[in-house]
């Protein structure tokens, strides 16, 4: 009897259920003029934010019928004004809709051309007058206007090998594979694309304008196809895209700045053509095709879609052009959709972005990794009281297993169901996983990538670019290390390598542990010692780090001989807390024996009284506050990867030398300060803002004294001095700045012929300036040699190119450098050519 009454109950609540949503399924009235009251027909009806109308009436009458509960109808009638009506149980019979004529536009006359049309002026061009008035009304994004809003944000990215035939599916390299192409599917060049990997995100979005300003994004789900724990496959996906926002007037693609067609800058690049005007989700708009008036430029073609009441952008297409000039990159087409509530803003609705990436080949029929995202913003509600707790960051969230839902949620949370394909690929990488040959694929990138070899579970070799080094007392060199390593998201790590150089005949060392006690404030302790061979001053704001390792100790090719290293025997303890986002407290004690590696060649004596020492004996305390706003992480671990993002990093310092602890010999106090920025000058590229300053306030020895970082390998190490020896310049305060400007090609690309090799230009110029006092000379035995830039400022300038290479394939770059004063002391250099290899965008 139970049974059937629960079978009873469960009937009748269905059949009233269904009852509610047919309600709400269907939707019948009329539609008149507001001002005669007669009925109109031809009337194209818009379910909910449908781009394609469920109807066009035939007479003054209509019903309309949706498999999904009506929410929204909008109702669109040439010579009409748009009317958008919500949709509850209350008003789905007998609604009774009113249209007005539609407002004329200050605009006087539109003339619409479907070829490029030729203009004496841009004043001729009717696409000019449009885009005056996107300019004049410019929109800021809504969630800036309402004391409180909350928005749910589905993140989709996948990634297709694109261009495949059957020749390379028959490749030996997929023998035991060869079932993954099972999962392909034709594209409509005839060729093979094969979904390999998919990630799906849901995040939901909160913030506060009054009466402080506060957001929060938390991730709520996220189902990755087969690579959760390979953290640099995961962090690639993330950090190929960034936020844009059409009104500005560069665009952010891989930290490069390309010009927005919707800009107030955008006819210095583009030419504009109004061909159309057509509806977009129930509105009328102007369709102005755009393209770059020179092909060989950073800069977008395709359309947008401007409403042609309100002059807001609803919609708009941006597509590279064949002669893209970006590392590894084939193409990139994004479409966007926005929502504008009112006159003066705008909602993201919906931004869709491709890539074609590959790492050789600009040609169409390149074999390349085609990257999708998909965004999709939904749920909006404004100005609902929020609790302070919300913003709150909980231990909870940072866990692994907060992310995992079920299919059913998926099911629920996803905007549109999977393709087959896109289906298929989790069932793909399941399979995939289970294949030795394939992990060892897998294996490879990630070690290439990471730098570290895993050897068993828990243990990583490494990093692999750092076993092989030589210098003027070591002579040649080989380090060995490894490190713990579990997961990506480890509370932990222990960390340690070995050295020996085959001409000191010296073993040296280094080991570390950290520990995190907390994922969210990531309170942390840590401690290590090392014995070995540095190469000191090659940087102003340093750390106390054990594993760090100077790249002056290690050089292959330098110019002039290098003898001016020191032997360091260093114990570090630390621990440090982010008691904000962002914001990062951090607190070392440090006990050092300093002294020269080869006192013959390198003199770093010094008076103590009436004594002379060669070993400096130093225990300090640094308290280091290091802010990253706008800085985004990957993962939760002891270790993050940071994606790539234009965030400052901002760092203030202050160290205190404690003497008679540990038998330390110096009392001193010293300040630090370092700023560093990349700011993008809109389509004339993107400059690198490194400013440092800082300042012993008592006398202390060479070792323990500010150098002006040179540079005598031929390597590009940055925010160093090319044309400076190391411990030309040292001083008790200073102040450093570097400028370098990249111009992605921007001047080079008017120039005949040379435009063809794809070069970027580079300029750069370096300055430093400090003071150094006589007691600080006096301390050091051969403290005579020593001198700060304090009768000018010295600097360096010079240019580069970037960019060099072949196809998609362009990772080097040179430097000429010129030194510009100071040029009357000896063994200097005046001219210096730097090469290295620069892996980016």
């Amino acid at each position: 009897m139970l049974i059937i009454k629960l079978k009873y109950h469960f009937l009748f609540y269905l059949i009233i259920f269904s009852c509610f949503t047919y309600a709400q399924n269907t939707v019948s009235g009329s539609i008149i003029d507001v001002k005669t009251n007669k009925e109109i027909s031809g009337v194209d009806i818009f379910i909910n934010n449908n781009n394609n109308p469920a109807l066009t009436t035939t007479n003054g009458i209509f019903n309309v019928q949706s498999d999904s509960i009506i929410y929204k109808l909008k109702f669109l009638r040439k010579n009409y004004a748009l009317q958008s009506i919500d949709i509850d149980s209350l008003n789905t019979k007998n609604l009774l809709v009113k249209l007005s004529p539609e407002k004329v536009s200050n605009i006087e006359e539109v003339v619409i051309h479907n070829e490029k049309p030729k203009y004496k002026n841009k004043k001729e061009n009717p696409a000019y007058a449009i885009m005056q008035e996107v300019w004049k009304r410019k929109r800021n994004n809504g969630l800036d206007k309402f004391n409180t809003y909350s928005y749910k944000e589905y993140e989709k990215i996948q990634f297709d090998a694109n261009n495949l035939d059957s020749t390379f599916m028959k490749k030996k390299i997929f023998n035991k594979l060869d079932f993954i192409f099972d999962y392909a599917d034709s594209t409509a060049s005839g060729k093979i694309g094969l979904p390999i990997f998919l990630n799906e995100a849901v995040y939901e979005n909160y913030g506060k304008n009054k009466p402080e300003k506060r957001n929060k994004r938390l991730l709520v789900a996220q189902k990755t196809s087969g690579f959760q724990d390979n953290q640099i496959v995961t962090l690639t996906a993330k950090n190929l895209y960034r936020d844009i926002n059409i009104y500005d007037n560069t665009l952010n693609y891989f930290d490069i700045g390309f010009p927005s067609p919707a800009g107030q800058t955008g006819f210095s690049t583009y030419d504009y053509n109004l061909i159309d005007t057509i509806s977009i989700r129930g509105e009328n708009a102007y369709k102005i095709r755009y393209q770059p008036k020179r092909t060989e430029v950073l800069a977008f073609q395709g359309y947008l879609y401007i409403d042609t009441d309100n002059y807001a952008v609803l919609g708009a297409t941006l597509k590279s052009t064949k002669k893209i000039n970006v590392n590894f990159i084939n193409g990139i087409s994004t479409e966007l959709e926005y929502d504008n509530p009112d006159e003066n803003t705008f909602l993201p609705k919906k931004f869709v972005t491709e890539i074609e990436m590959t790492p050789f080949s600009k040609k169409k029929t390149a074999k390349s990794i085609l990257a999708k995202r998909s965004v999709d913003y939904s749920e909006y509600v404004f100005d609902k009281p929020l609790e302070n707790k919300v913003f709150i960051r909980k231990e909870e969230e940072y866990d692994d297993k907060f992310v995992d839902r079920d299919d059913a949620y998926w099911v629920k949370a996803r905007p549109d169901s999977l393709s087959k394909t896109e289906q298929g690929v989790y069932d793909m990488l399941d399979k995939l996983q289970q294949t030795p040959k394939f992990n060892r694929i897998v294996k490879l990138y990630e070690t290439l990538g990471s730098g570290y070899y895993n050897i068993t579970k828990g243990i990583d070799l490494g990093p692999i670019f750092s076993i092989y080094g030589k210098n003027e007392i070591e002579g040649d060199r080989i380090r060995i290390g490894a490190r713990s390593y579990f997961t990506r998201n480890d509370p932990w790590r222990v960390q340690f390598y070995t050295a020996y150089g085959f001409k000191d005949h010296q073993v040296k060392y280094g080991a570390e542990g950290r520990f995190m006690f907390n994922r969210v404030n990531r309170f942390t302790i840590g401690g290590g010692n090392r014995r070995d061979i540095i190469q000191l001053g090659v940087q102003l704001t340093t750390d106390d780090g054990i594993m760090s390792r100077s790249f002056a100790s290690s050089t292959i090719f330098a110019r002039g001989e290098n003898t001016s290293l020191s032997s360091v025997n260093q114990t570090n303890l630390f621990t440090s807390i982010e008691p904000w986002k962002n914001i990062q407290i951090r607190i070392d004690g440090t006990v050092q024996s300093i002294k020269s590696a080869d006192p013959e060649n390198f003199n770093l004596t010094y008076y103590q009284g009436n004594y002379l020492r060669k070993t400096v004996n130093d225990s300090h305390v640094t308290i280091s506050l290091i802010a990253r706003p706008g800085a985004k992480f990957s993962q939760t671990g002891i270790d993050r990867y940071e994606h790539g993002t234009l965030a400052p990093t901002i760092v203030l310092k202050y160290t205190r030398g404690l003497e008679g602890l540990f038998n330390a010999d110096f009392n001193y106090n010293k300040l630090q300060f370092l700023f560093y920025k990349p700011v993008l000058i809109g389509s004339w590229g993107k400059t690198l803002i490194n400013f440092e300053a800082g300042k012993n306030f008592n006398t202390v020895p060479l070792a323990l004294q500010n150098v002006i970082p040179g540079n005598q390998s031929y390597s590009l190490v940055g925010n160093t001095f090319a044309q400076l020896n190391y411990y030309e310049f040292v001083a008790d305060t200073y102040t450093t700045l570097h400028l370098e400007h990249h111009f992605n090609g921007k001047i080079l690309s008017f120039i005949p012929l040379i435009k063809k090799l794809k070069l970027r230009e580079i300029a750069f110029i370096r300055g430093a300036y400090g003071t150094l006092s006589d007691p600080s000379k006096a301390i050091n035995v051969e403290g005579f040699k020593y001198s700060a830039p304090s009768e000018h400022i010295y600097y360096e300038y010079g240019f580069g190119f970037e960019n060099i290479g072949f196809g998609n394939l362009r990772i080097f770059r040179i430097d000429f450098n010129w030194r510009g004063n100071y040029l009357d002391r000896p063994d200097i250099s005046r001219f210096g050519v730097k090469v290295g290899f620069q892996v980016g965008f």
